[in-house]
């Protein structure tokens, strides 16, 4: 099992979703990065479940267990770890012998011959918070070169949101409420479906649209590196996406080559797998939450079928609380690719 992401700046994370905790170790990190245990709890505190997603209290109080030293990073490890405090593993007990459709409990079982299946453990959406916490000393790197990354939901429920330059748009609007679409008027709008969703035991999927500004010219490692493709990498690794697309997307097969040159999103910032120093912009899409509370058809160990309906506290929809996780795996992929690039010429 590989739990440890990037080449210079590495990031191992551990923990299960009703472990003891969660956490990190960040191996690689430049020393003198000043850092702010408030500034990696802010991220933690954006990825928590809030009340039209999930209903599981975790307080997510991060602690910095090495590597920091009077607010400074000192190039050795970091480790950080966050305790779990509102798990309620018996809502999981009559799920050991079943496996829930959309979830990884048959491929894990049958890959390792034994699981965690409260909450999925290893495999649960919880695992991001350890990508969060990383993702903000990445962040405070970044910054310090100029960089920053801006993510919001672009769509949402089947509901699409305007974007920049449309009419309704606003990117100060992401952060003031509680879906992080950045329009106030359809956020209005999505959650009147998402109520509609949480009274029928539903869930809804939609799409996270992320952009990066200030990226230098000349970060990616052609051939077998690239750029686009460790990002579509970083992101598909999360558990619940399912596509990604970079500029204009599957949209450039119905454009002529003349059109596709003269559009300078259409690349999405990166040409040849090498950022062009243009804005970096991608659209990753991400799935319905599986655990719903309708009654489902559901195989057992035994291969029989029953039906079943999931108990527990589960998200009516994830997309708000992937916007975080999103701006993280990007800034881990980034940092990395910045300091893989101090080697690249003499």
């Amino acid at each position: 099992m590989k739990n440890t992401f990037g080449q210079i700046f590495r990031v191992t994370t551990f923990g299960e979703s009703h472990g003891t905790a969660l956490g990190c170790v960040i191996d690689g990190c430049p020393s003198g990065l000043e850092i702010d245990i408030t500034e990696i709890e802010k991220e933690l505190v954006r990825r928590k479940p809030g009340a039209v997603y999930g209903s599981r209290d975790e307080q997510d109080k991060p602690e910095i267990l090495s590597g920091i030293f009077e607010g400074k990073t000192l190039g050795s490890p970091i480790a950080i770890i966050v305790r779990n405090t509102n798990q309620k593993s018996s809502d999981y007990e009559e799920l050991k012998n079943i496996y829930r459709p959309g979830h990884a409990d048959l491929t894990w079982d049958t890959k390792y011959g034994f699981r965690d299946y409260r909450g999925g453990g290893r495999s649960s959406g919880r695992e991001t918070l350890a990508r969060v916490a990383a993702g903000a000393i990445a962040k405070k790197f970044l910054a310090s070169k100029g960089i920053k990354i801006t993510a919001w939901v672009s769509s949402i429920a089947g509901i699409s949101m305007p974007y920049p330059g449309e009419d309704g748009f606003d990117l100060d609007e992401i952060e003031k409420n509680i879906l992080r679409v950045p329009c106030k008027k359809m956020s209005e709008k999505a959650l009147l479906e998402i109520d509609s969703l949480r009274e029928k035991g539903d869930s809804a999927g939609g799409i996270v649209f992320c952009t990066v500004s200030g990226c230098p010219i000349g970060l990616g490692e052609p051939v077998f590196d690239k750029l686009d493709a460790r990002l579509a990498g970083a992101i598909l690794s999360i558990g619940a996406c399912k596509g990604i697309e970079f500029g204009t997307g599957f949209g450039v097969a119905d454009l002529l080559g003349s059109e596709n040159k003269s559009s300078p999103e259409s690349a999405g910032g990166i040409l040849g797998g090498i950022s062009c120093g243009q804005n970096i912009s991608f659209s990753a899409a991400f799935k319905p939450t599986p655990s719903i509370s309708l009654m489902q058809k559901m195989q057992t160990k035994d291969g029989k079928t029953v039906d079943y309906s999931i108990k527990g506290r589960h998200d009516v929809c994830i997309l708000p609380r992937v916007v975080p996780v999103v701006e993280a795996m990007t800034a881990l992929t980034l940092t990395d690719f910045i300091l893989l690039n101090y080697s690249s010429k003499i």
